[in-house]
């Protein structure tokens, strides 16, 4: 008898699928587990404690290289998300534009670039230009390229929307700028915000780039975990790593709920 629903399976692949899920994320059940370790050995449990992530919310250096790492991610997610908002909105709308193809590869083109390459380009720019300052060198790098991370998002929700709301708009004789923030801004909001969130995540994550371009005292908490990872691996470092799991696993559910309340609105 064939299948109704035209489904096909396949012998096996269910098992296939729970091994990669397994491989893919018992190291990080393993990480959670051991953060709780009372032993300061992390291979040797001895016990339940909190006192890592105790010990974690209280060094200093920690708590300095996290607010330099947030700062440096909400400046640049907040430029990055402006610039590649401004670039969809240009790109979608204007499709007789000269050289558009070509202006979509530049906003995409750190996408296309091993990272290590646009690092190095930056800290010779900044080199050349005298351009000492830490935290800024860090704002304008991760701006640039965080940019295209934001840009595909809101590309995509701009291509999905129908014009007819904006022509309707200026049909009522609303302007410009109304029409864009009464219409068009509500409409493509959730891919905006994906594309923070997407911006948001790759800044907090970089290592390769703030490695380079820090100076004393704009330490990131990517390039401070590595520092610690020189020195040997602790349950206090397991501490860490299970918050930043947590505060994505946040930012991730509550970037789903907001994109199903779209969904149902629409």
């Amino acid at each position: 008898m064939s299948n109704p629903h035209n489904v096909r399976h396949y012998p096996g692949a269910g098992l296939v699928t729970w091994v990669f899920f397994l491989w893919l994320y018992a190291p990080i059940a393993v990480v959670i587990w051991f953060s709780f370790n009372e032993n300061r050995l992390v291979s040797v449990w001895t016990g339940f404690s909190m006192k890592w992530y105790a010990a974690a919310l209280t060094n200093r250096a920690l708590m300095d290289a996290l607010r330099v790492s947030l700062t440096v991610a909400v400046v640049a997610t907040s430029v990055a998300t402006l610039v590649a908002l401004s670039a969809a909105m240009v790109l979608s709308r204007n499709e007789t534009m000269r050289f558009r193809r070509l202006s979509e590869t530049v906003v995409n083109l750190p996408l296309l670039l091993p990272e290590i390459v646009v690092a190095v380009a930056s800290l010779i720019l900044f080199s050349q230009m005298g351009f000492s300052n830490g935290m800024a060198r860090l704002i304008v790098a991760h701006s640039a390229f965080c940019t295209p991370f934001a840009f595909l998002p809101i590309r995509a929700r701009m291509q999905g929307m129908s014009r007819d709301y904006e022509e309707a708009a200026k049909d009522l004789y609303a302007s410009p700028f109304t029409a864009f923030r009464r219409v068009t801004l509500p409409l493509i909001l959730p891919g905006v915000f994906a594309g923070a969130m997407l911006a948001f995540v790759i800044s907090m994550d970089d290592f390769i780039t703030s490695n380079l371009l820090a100076t004393g005292g704009t330490t990131t908490l990517p390039v401070y975990i590595f520092g610690l990872i020189k020195q040997g691996t602790t349950p206090e470092l397991n501490a860490i790593s299970t918050l930043l799991i947590l505060a994505s696993l946040i930012i991730a559910t509550f970037a789903l709920v907001l994109s199903a309340r779209s969904m149902r609105r629409a």
